[in-house]
């Protein structure tokens, strides 16, 4: 296996980009440098066929940002059999990550003891940290799923994967009772308090085995305010789903494949009658809530959000209560919905005050039914890039000259998936 020069799929992609935009125009410019950034620099070629992708400007893997950063390349995989072989690599590597620890988010290329912070938990020389994040179990499946739907490939359906699956399915039920039954813990010292779990590691208190799954931390990285993370519940119902209709389909085995697709009821039961804001003139989601009762309302740019709900197939964009929602958290009720001279769009508490993220702003147009508004957020990125061509973290709503992380591959790709949609291109779901 290795990574080509030219793909004729990928150019034939970027000579329509540029008939539809304009060949110097800047979107057309950042499209094709952010296509090839993801593809020849942050993908290195593995022992054994496996796949490694550093997330940009940290040399970790993140299995959550690694399968967004290849989530386009799937358009392309249809007539580029070495591309669908890069994803399957990918795949491959994620789940060997599962296998390893399942409750890590990030992982090194080599077993070398290289990580963020020398946390207490229990840390392995594999692991970059050991976050446990919901949508980290989650992201490696739906790229499984959506790399055989959109190719028809079946190669990444080893017994490797079948046992990471079940490893999936079984911390899920282990974390819906966490107080009781999770063998999970996380400090940090000296840091933020958004960088560690309260209560000697064991994190946000939640009422247990009301349906939900609990999250230490957000897909930000950062510590939930209360146990139960809406957006990872509603893809891990999504993808507990995808591995039901694998397994039936797949490997053969009913079993699984009903244990899957009832945890899958369970979980979407429990949002839909825990995640509902109360007493409210419309019915719209939380951001999280402990089944105590409290709620927090709030969006957070990095995936998966609330605003993403479609994009990862929870629910279609026409849904009332998504339509609900995304007017609230595209909004001043959202407390990271910032506007300003430049732009406006959703934040992170993972960054500064007044600065947006260009991942949200293209998940407002992937979300959106108006080409209007999918060119019109595809201006706006392409507008405040501060002159790099590529896609940053997040930047100020005032000064987008003022940003954060010049080198983030995942932003690159969801930006190139709004390009696509643009062009009538879509992952299939």
């Amino acid at each position: 296996m290795k990574i080509k020069e030219n793909y004729a799929a990928i150019e034939r992609t970027v000579a329509l980009v540029k008939e539809k935009f304009g060949a110097d125009s800047k979107i057309a410019v950042m499209f094709e440098k952010c296509i090839s950034n993801t593809l020849q620099t942050t993908i290195k070629i593995k022992e054994n066929d496996t796949v490694f992708v550093i997330t940009g400007d940290i040399p970790a893997m993140w299995l959550r940002d690694s399968a967004c950063q290849l989530r386009p390349f799937l358009l392309f995989a249809k007539e580029e059999p070495e591309l669908v072989e890069l994803v399957c690599g990918l795949i491959k590597k994620q789940m060997q990550c599962i296998l390893l620890d399942p409750y890590a988010n990030a992982f090194n290329e080599n077993g070398d003891g290289q990580c963020w912070d020398h946390d207490k938990t229990d840390m392995k020389p594999e692991l970059w940290e050991r976050k446990y994040e919901i949508d980290s179990l989650c992201y490696p499946v739906q790229l499984s799923y959506l790399l055989w739907k959109n190719t028809g490939c079946t190669e990444q359906f080893t017994g490797e994967w079948l046992e990471a699956a079940k490893t999936v399915i079984r911390v899920f039920r282990t974390e819906q009772d966490h107080e009781n039954a999770s063998p999970y813990t996380f400090e940090r010292e000296n840091c933020s308090f958004t960088d560690t779990l309260s209560r000697d590691g064991k994190g946000a208190l939640v009422k247990s085995n009301v349906g939900l799954i609990w999250s230490g931390f957000r897909p930000s990285d950062d510590a939930c305010v209360y146990g139960y993370l809406i957006p990872s519940n509603m893809l891990a119902s999504v993808i507990l789903g995808n591995i039901a209709e694998i397994a039936r389909e797949i490997y053969h085995d009913e079993k699984l494949a009903e244990e899957a697709d009832a945890f899958s009821k369970e979980v979407r039961s429990a949002i839909e009658t825990l995640a509902i804001l109360p007493a409210q003139k419309t019915e719209y989601y939380a951001y999280e809530v402990d089944g105590f009762g409290q709620y927090l309302v709030m969006d957070d740019a990095n995936l998966p959000s609330l605003l993403a709900m479609p994009y990862y197939g929870y629910c279609d964009n026409k849904n009332e209560r998504y339509r609900n929602t995304r007017k609230v958290i595209l909004s001043d009720q959202n407390p990271y919905y910032f506007s300003g001279e430049c732009a406006k769009g959703i934040g992170s508490p993972h960054t500064y005050t007044r600065f947006i993220w260009p991942m949200a702003l293209a998940m407002q147009g992937l979300t959106s039914d108006s080409m209007e508004e999918k060119l019109k957020m595809l201006e706006r990125i392409a507008a405040c890039d501060a002159g790099t061509d590529l896609v940053h973290e997040s930047f100020h709503v005032d000064h987008p000259d003022d940003f954060t992380r010049p080198w983030f591959s995942w932003a690159n790709s969801v930006f190139c998936e709004l390009v696509l949609d643009y062009c009538g291109q879509k992952v299939t779901l």
